[in-house]
């Protein structure tokens, strides 16, 4: 089944990706705190509930990605949790951003689209502050925001075209909530232990 899979660009190999007989297609598979670029004909995945998503791209030079992240509910010394929540998530967003300019994406074609950030029963409550953030964040490195599909109770699955911007986006029925809450929660809970480099810079190119 590998022989129909184009090679990841470096430093993806460990994401996981399959061919979709149906589609005909590669499909990589984000999860929580994951993200992924590439410069081939696939389709990147990924399941959200209280989570969000950016997805970027350059059609001119042909190379998007996305990523999957939650903004962290740690409570540091000082009784906030929001100096290593921003961090974390400016971490995430830059992340993507570099490795889209690396592979060579122009900052000044990079367009965006935002998923995620549903309030699904019993589930984190970082849904609404997510999306703030990542709104925030693309208005500040000026990339234009042209699709959004947010907030809501229903978990979405996103279907992404890497390459064109081109998204598919289906809810969830309620009967999926549980599998997701608990998916997140212990991602949530696992950031605690993540490391970051906070003095990331970012490319200008």
């Amino acid at each position: 089944m590998y022989e129909h899979l184009s090679p990841p660009i470096a430093g993806f190999e460990t994401v996981k990706r399959f061919w979709d007989k149906t589609r005909n297609i590669t499909i990589t598979k984000l999860l929580p705190g994951e993200f992924y670029v590439s410069t081939s004909q696939e389709m990147i995945s990924t399941v959200l509930g209280s989570c969000v998503s950016a997805c970027l791209w350059d059609e001119s030079n042909k190379i998007g990605g996305m990523n999957h992240f939650l903004l962290p509910t740690i409570t540091g010394e000082n009784g906030s949790s929001n100096s290593y929540a921003l961090r974390y998530g400016n971490w995430i967003m830059e992340s993507l951003i570099n490795e889209l300019l690396k592979h060579g994406a122009k900052r000044q074609h990079i367009r965006a689209k935002v998923f995620g950030g549903a309030s699904i029963k019993d589930g984190l409550p970082n849904s609404d502050r997510n999306v703030k953030f990542i709104l925030a964040h693309l208005m500040l490195e000026n990339i234009p925001l042209v699709g959004e599909n947010t907030g809501g109770n229903l978990p979405r699955k996103v279907m992404f075209n890497p390459l064109t911007g081109r998204t598919q986006i289906k809810a969830l029925q309620k009967t999926r909530n549980d599998t997701i809450q608990v998916r997140e929660q212990q991602y949530n809970k696992d950031l605690r232990y993540y490391e970051f480099d906070s003095n990331i810079e970012l490319f200008k190119s």
